[in-house]
């Protein structure tokens, strides 16, 4: 498919929500297809092509038309594909540090079944939090809106269920 025409650009860049919608649609494929050539997984590609198109929505104000549209786009799908591989690995680190911290010697894998095993344990909403954020990798604004309360209660339940979860997995560890 070929690039959008200069017009529809700068009408979409003036604000013309149908001339930016038209412009999405124009530009989806390749943005998409950019974003799987980069992840080489179909649900992130999905997800970046999503947050590609709220930041055009946001910046497309921006583009001078002094290049090329199609080469601007791209940088900003190159800037949501690091952006989301940053957060990805931020999210492992913080999961792995977490288990690490919960976890204690064991004889399996990595301890973390036994940790699993205690989170079914905790209070509905402490384990509901801790699913969410750590078995599902959500943010705490994700969580929150998945569970409707604000993101300071998901944060001070992943709080409470960590000093439960030690004391679990320490009495285990003592009496096991």
């Amino acid at each position: 498919m070929n690039e959008a025409t200069p017009d529809l650009i700068e009408k979409a860049a003036l604000g013309d929500r149908d001339a930016f919608s038209r412009l999405v649609e124009h530009e989806y494929d390749f943005v998409f297809k950019v974003a799987w050539k980069w992840t080489r997984n179909r649900t992130d590609a999905e997800d970046i092509a999503q947050e590609v198109c709220l930041r055009l929505a946001q910046s497309i104000s921006r583009f001078k038309g002094s290049g090329r549209f199609r080469t601007w786009l791209y940088s900003l799908v190159l800037n949501v594909v690091r952006d989301a591989a940053r957060k990805a690995s931020r999210e492992k680190r913080r999961v792995e540090e977490w288990s690490r911290d919960m976890a204690p010697e064991s004889d399996d894998e990595d301890g973390t079944g036994e940790l699993w095993q205690a989170v079914q344990t905790l209070p509905n909403k402490q384990k509901d939090a801790v699913l969410l954020v750590y078995g599902e990798g959500m943010s705490h604004s994700q969580a929150s809106e998945v569970l409707g309360v604000a993101e300071a209660t998901i944060s001070w339940h992943l709080h409470e269920a960590r000093k439960r979860l030690k004391q679990i997995m320490t009495s285990e560890v003592a009496y096991g």
